[in-house]
């Protein structure tokens, strides 16, 4: 028992620190008897380097037991829509590939993680989600797109 005791207070202690995302809304898919429901979780975030821009993600969220412990595996599967709420200034240079979202899927080993990229030619961010894990990733992903324009008052 002391061992699960350790393995609560680990998760309690990093998991905080790497949520970055705000719940808009859930949904539940399969009741469970102990513990949450299964459910689909919808969460939006801001961009950290593009003023202007707010990500919704959506994904799936294991209840039960282990899903109320903070210790089970979440499905990759995520979907993405972002963006323009406002006028989009730039705080900063911006990197291909930058991540500009990551959040932890299973207590250790996954991970859910969205990147941006710029594609000068068309003046548009590009986002993608998808989620890794230490020894194998998956092809699971999803992608958005938001052309850069002026912001109309």
């Amino acid at each position: 028992m002391s061992l699960l005791k350790n393995v609560i207070a680990v998760a309690a202690c990093v998991l905080p620190m790497l949520a970055g995302a705000e719940e808009v809304g859930q949904v539940s898919t399969v009741f469970k008897f102990v513990g949450p429901n299964d459910r689909i979780v919808v969460e939006a975030f801001d961009d950290p380097k593009v003023e202007g821009v707010t990500c919704y993600l959506s994904r799936a969220k294991t209840g039960g037991v282990k899903g109320g412990l903070g210790l089970a595996e979440d499905r990759a599967e995520a979907s993405i829509a972002c963006r323009q709420v406002g006028p989009i200034n730039f705080k900063g240079e911006l990197k291909d590939g930058e991540e500009v979202f990551k959040e932890r899927t299973s207590l250790v080993f996954k991970t859910m993680q969205v990147v941006r990229f710029l594609d000068k030619k068309r003046n548009t961010l590009v986002y993608l989600v998808y989620s890794d894990r230490m020894i194998e990733g998956s092809p699971q992903n999803a992608v958005t797109a938001i052309p850069i324009l002026p912001w109309a008052h």
